[in-house]
């Protein structure tokens, strides 16, 4: 706990003059009274703002990619623990650089929906099981229900249910920031654990309202990633005070790019509005997330597509080594990646890991293969960001892996090894050639990369061009195929076959197509 407090304190940039134990049911009491806690059972937020895709951002020292948010609403029923998020969403004014789906064109409408143990997605009128992680670590029922008592109301409910609650009192040394406690002030720590496993801590000022609320979720490639809520701007809507202003953060506490992942300006709350009983559909129930499966093709000697997912990876047999390009999601798909690999090219090391880019779906297994001794083969951007928080000793206490037991620097492990390129990088055994090149004029990532073997013709990608399912008419062209296209040009690679790290493998042809549309219109 004193870490967390800290970690706390470091966030909003305070120091603690005095603290003093409180108790904690007394503390609650009192804010659940000023705010209108106390006979609040459902609740239904409005407003504006923006959202942004976490884990996409366009190079490791930028913010996630934003997009705004032209319509938000929430409504919450606590007794029932379920909630309906509705977001409309459009590029508007924020730069189109990084991934998550950025360049947005026209406006998108997302539901998100949370009932009890179950969550799922609405498109129109048809429910969308969630057959994923989120980030691919924590289920969605399970962040959805977190986010339900991350809100003002629902941290006061959920904390005083929890039983399990302390509280502290502290003296504010030094102005924090986003309109919150200032010097001098005291505020109240209270702290408990949710959901059985998530230490939650929120901070109650000296006028009993409830200004932030942070937990620590599982995320592959930051560990415990800090999940907060910080409440500004208290407005009395109807005896029942809200923030006017919520802003969030998803990401690690040791950087310092932001990592604004939502912020929503209120303009109306309703208390106690009529809210449906949410029916679980049929397909949401039975719906589970899969085994990872994995489904190796032989593209050529020595070289396999390994898929039977959403992200793939190649493997790539040397003389005496082997190189796997790409180690996305998670420790568990990498696992299964790398038992494939040993099945189809025994008997030899796995050397090199080429890792395309820095975008949380396609970073998330590399410490997995770093606890192998791997060498990592990435750009230069990339490195700092990779060694001092990707692969950082830093204990790992809500989803333990592989890299925290048996790869510690603290014990007098060494750390992994890197190679790293800023245009080119070649690995080879005298005989065949892998080359890496960087991919230039992108706004996906800052730090793309792509991977050729000039004897067999092969391109590998992800994100740029990800070829439809055989029969599926051909995609639109879009910015991210264009430039693929002219870096291929700039490079003249003789490609003959494109072997992606989303969909099936094309042919040079079907790709020449398709950006040929583009400059036909």
């Amino acid at each position: 706990m004193a870490r967390r407090l800290l970690v706390l304190f470091a966030l909003l940039a305070l120091t603690v003059a005095t603290a003093a134990a409180q108790d904690a049911k007394t503390v609650l009491q009192a804010a659940s009274t000023a705010m209108g806690a106390n006979n609040l059972k459902t609740i239904q937020i409005s407003g504006t703002g923006f959202v942004a895709g976490v884990g996409q951002s366009y190079s490791p020292n930028d913010d996630w990619p934003r997009f705004e948010m032209t319509s938000y609403t929430k409504t919450i029923n606590y007794d029932a623990k379920s909630s309906r998020e509705e977001i409309t969403r459009r590029q508007g004014n924020y730069p189109p650089r990084g991934g998550g789906g950025t360049p947005i064109q026209g406006e998108q409408r997302q539901i998100f929906v949370v009932s009890g143990d179950y969550a799922w997605n609405v498109d129109g009128t048809n429910p969308v099981p969630l057959t994923t992680r989120y980030l691919y670590a924590i289920p969605f029922a399970e962040l959805r229900q977190l986010d339900i008592w991350l809100t003002p109301h629902g941290f006061l409910k959920s904390a005083m249910a929890a039983g399990n609650a302390t509280a502290t009192t502290v003296t504010v040394v030094g102005a924090s920031n986003a309109g919150m406690t200032q010097n001098g002030k005291k505020a109240t720590i209270v702290s408990f654990t949710a959901l059985g496993k998530y230490k939650v801590n929120g901070m109650i000022n000296d006028q009993n309202l409830v200004e932030m609320v942070q937990t620590w979720v599982a995320n592959p490639v930051l560990g415990d990633m800090l999940y907060e809520t910080r409440m500004t701007d208290y407005k009395d809507f109807g005896g029942v005070k809200f923030p006017t202003l919520l802003h969030s953060h998803q990401g690690d506490i040791r950087r310092n790019i932001g990592e604004n992942s939502i912020e929503v300006r209120v303009s109306n709350v309703q208390a106690n509005v009529n809210v449906p009983v949410i029916a679980i559909p049929e397909a949401v129930r039975k719906a589970t997330v899969p085994p990872v499966r994995v489904e190796s093709q032989k593209v050529a000697d020595g070289v396999w597509h390994i898929a039977g997912g959403t992200h793939h990876s190649l493997a790539v047999d040397f003389r005496d080594f082997v190189a796997v390009i790409e180690a996305p999601q998670n420790e568990e798909r990498s696992l299964a990646v790398i038992a494939e690999v040993e099945k189809l090219i025994p008997n030899k090391p796995i050397r090199y890991l080429v890792n395309t880019h820095h975008h949380f779906d396609h970073l998330g297994g590399l410490r997995t293969y770093a606890t192998m001794g791997t060498t990592i083969v990435t750009h230069e951007g990339n490195r700092e960001f990779y060694e001092d928080t990707v692969l950082s000793s830093t204990p790992r206490t809500v989803q333990p892996d592989r890299f925290s037991s048996l790869f510690p620097y603290t014990r007098g492990g060494r750390r992994p090894e890197f190679e790293t390129l800023n245009g080119k990088y070649v690995v080879s055994d005298g005989v065949r050639v892998l080359e890496i090149h960087h991919v230039e004029g992108l706004a996906h990532n800052a730090n793309m990369l792509i991977a050729y073997l000039p004897k067999e013709k092969i391109l590998v990608n992800a994100d740029l061009y990800s070829p439809p399912p055989q029969g599926a008419p051909a995609p639109a062209p879009n910015p991210n195929m264009m430039a693929l296209f002219r870096n291929i040009q700039r490079l003249k690679l003789d490609v003959a076959q494109h072997v992606p790290l989303h969909g099936r493998i094309a042919t040079m042809d079907e790709f020449v197509k398709i950006v040929q549309t583009a400059k036909t219109q």
